[in-house]
């Protein structure tokens, strides 16, 4: 199983983790509550986990640009 990391706002691949035995306490998931687990982790069809975080790019644009908040997808 592995973890994929991608841009909820611009769907940039972040990063992977191809390590089998990493424990959710360890990526900071015990730290969500129930509906931002829903939001931010889903599974494909092989079983790897999705991860839906924020680029340094798009946290850029939104620090700079805070009415971007309002948008589901930035361009950059």
């Amino acid at each position: 199983m592995a973890i994929h990391y991608h841009c909820r706002h611009c769907g940039t691949k972040i990063g992977s983790i191809e390590n089998s035995s990493v424990y959710s306490e360890q990526l900071g998931f015990h730290k969500l509550n129930d509906q931002e687990r829903q939001e931010m982790i889903s599974y494909d069809q092989s079983g790897d986990m999705l991860v839906k975080a924020i680029c340094e790019d798009c946290q850029e644009s939104l620090e700079r640009n805070p009415d971007y908040h309002q948008q589901d997808f930035i361009i950059h």
